[in-house]
């Protein structure tokens, strides 16, 4: 990490993203640095996992709660998961009003204090202080989640950075954001559509931007769609891992009819932020209850060990790395293993394609009311500049160059762009 020191009211831009978080800080010069973080094996990465650890510490007769974020939540939670509290994509709950709060180790702690933990963490190890900083935060067009009410989630985002110590906070849209750092590149006006790729949701923002003038940048249309990265991730582990756990097994009441198995299980399990909020005994006991009469009973003890052994990290990793594999090849295989259970399986790129299907199709709809928002036509789009990890899966990149002309897209700063525009920014308006 970095070991210099700054100036009290640093100007500083932080993408609190839903997997990974960044922040970049804006020199006198208008340059940029990005804050680098070190991982477990002595490596640097410009992202921190977006993930809170909590857990008890014995001080001789006393306990004391600690805490950590990213890569060193995970170490926490690998060295003991049994008594470590994970805490995962915190912000896609954000924009929804039936979580409020949840419980650790005995105390309530709303989701606004969870947050603004992981933020104050976040800027110690970047070895920075909240009430020294001028910080621009980005914010989704639409945040994640069926019933998300936006105005609800961009209010908890600013009381949980007020909480975490900051006290001058502007809130910017993210595609906007990623705007105004591809704008960086231009020498002459061009109007620029800007796709924008987290975790949990995809920004489109339809923007103006003219060098040579005072107000050089003007937002012309935008829309946003609650699915991204992670709903990818959803449907490799819907068509590879949910069968594999018992998803099309039947069980009998007293025996009576075979009957599906619950689907929300699997509909939690394939929502990577959900898993943990399984690992209740009500829940645990529901599956083993099922599984006594099962079709395949060894499948749902297989999601019992998921569930109890919070294997659930290493899971998701594999389904990651088999996702990104299949941007650059036309197969990969997604390898995950636990006790029990042994899962080798070989997955094509035109397999993954049909299953994404439907949200490419959400995904093409997004960028059509952005345009449609705008008044303006494709041909009257210049560039277009997509950020963000998903917008390497070929058939993202071919929902644009279809539209607008492969000569007019452009892909960069993987996971630094809206942070660096929102750093950037001359004035960060609230949305």
């Amino acid at each position: 990490m970095t070991t210099t020191k700054y100036a009290s009211k640093t100007r500083i831009g932080i993408d609190f993203g839903t997997t990974n978080s960044v922040i970049v800080i804006r020199q006198p010069d208008a340059t940029t640095q990005t804050i680098s973080f070190r991982m477990p094996d002595g490596s640097e990465t410009d992202t921190c996992r977006t993930l809170l650890g909590i857990w008890l510490d014995n001080e001789g007769n006393r306990r004391t709660i600690r805490r950590a974020v990213g890569a060193e939540a995970i170490e926490a939670y690998l060295d003991d998961p049994t008594e470590t509290r994970l805490i995962m994509s915190m912000k896609s709950y954000l924009a929804q009003a039936s979580f409020r709060e949840t419980q650790v180790f005995g105390q309530r702690l709303p989701l606004e204090t969870l947050v603004a933990t992981f933020l104050r963490e976040l800027m110690t190890l970047a070895r920075l202080k909240p009430e020294e900083c001028i910080v621009a935060v980005g914010r989704p067009v639409q945040f994640v989640g069926d019933n998300a009410d936006d105005a609800l989630g961009e209010r908890r985002l600013r009381a949980s950075f007020a909480a975490a110590g900051f006290t001058e906070v502007s809130v910017m849209l993210e595609p906007e954001a990623a705007g105004w750092r591809f704008a960086q590149r231009l020498n002459q006006p061009a109007t620029v559509l800007v796709g924008d790729f987290g975790g949990g949701t995809s920004d489109f923002s339809v923007m103006r931007f003219d060098p040579d003038e005072r107000d050089a940048t003007q937002a012309l249309g935008y829309a946003g769609v609650g699915l991204a990265g992670d709903q990818f991730d959803f449907r490799i582990i819907d068509h590879v891992i949910s069968p594999q756990l018992g998803r099309d097994s039947t069980f009998r009441i007293m025996g009576g009819t075979p009957l599906p198995v619950p689907a929300e299980w699997y509909t939690s399990l394939a929502r990577w932020h959900r898993l943990s909020l399984m690992r209740t005994p009500r829940i645990l006991n529901e599956i083993a209850e099922v599984a006594r009469t099962a079709s395949e009973p060894d499948k749902l003890e297989n999601l019992i060990e998921l569930i109890q052994e919070q294997n659930g990290q290493t899971l998701y990793t594999a389904v990651s790395e088999t996702k990104r594999a299949l941007s650059s090849s036309d197969r990969a295989t997604l390898r995950f293993s636990q006790r029990g259970l042994v899962i080798e399986q070989e997955v094509t790129r035109e397999a993954f394609e049909q299953w994404i299907t439907p949200d490419i199709t959400r995904l093409g709809n997004g960028v059509d009311l952005a345009m449609q928002r705008s008044g303006l036509a494709p041909e009257q789009i210049d560039r277009v500049f997509l950020t963000g990890g998903t917008s390497f899966v070929p058939a993202v990149r071919e929902l644009f160059t279809s539209r607008f002309g492969s000569e007019r897209v452009e892909l960069g700063g993987e996971f630094v762009s809206v942070a660096e525009g929102l750093a950037l920014a001359e004035s960060s308006p609230a949305t």
